[in-house]
């Protein structure tokens, strides 16, 4: 395995409210990995990242050499490249997992309007209602 591409969102009904994320990964011979999951009460950024990381650990698991990713959160890409620091006690250990984790990767980061993220949306949204718990191909 050696490309993929993941599309990641993160969304809170209410913020802190009931959150989940969903991760579309686009492997190389076009099969797609969908998953919807459940994360608790959380706010939105926290269910960002913890989307992103999702797909960080899952093209680890697959044993990708390079991850591309798209979100629609602006916070997570300026973090991520470094534009902005974080600085938030309840981001601060997300961050450093995901940094920590792109750094085993040829990884970039970008940023994309949410009219192009809703399939990873939809995900979101889906384990939210369902109270989807494990991470779930759908």
């Amino acid at each position: 395995m050696s490309d993929l591409i993941a599309y990641v969102d993160g969304g809170s009904h209410g913020s802190p409210g009931p959150s989940g994320i969903g991760v579309l990964i686009e492997k190389p011979d076009g099969e797609m990995i969908r998953i919807a999951r459940w994360i608790g009460h959380h706010d939105n950024n926290v269910a960002e990242y913890a989307a992103l990381l999702e797909a960080l650990q899952r093209a680890l698991e697959l044993n990708a050499t390079s991850l591309s990713v798209f979100t629609d959160s602006e916070l997570v890409v300026k973090q991520m490249t470094g534009e902005y620091s974080c600085r938030s006690p309840r981001l601060y250990s997300l961050h450093w997992m995901c940094r920590k984790l792109a750094r085993t990767l040829k990884f970039c980061i970008s940023h994309i309007p949410r009219e192009q993220n809703q399939e990873a949306n939809r995900l979101a949204n889906h384990a939210v209602r369902f109270r989807r718990e494990p991470a779930l191909d759908i």
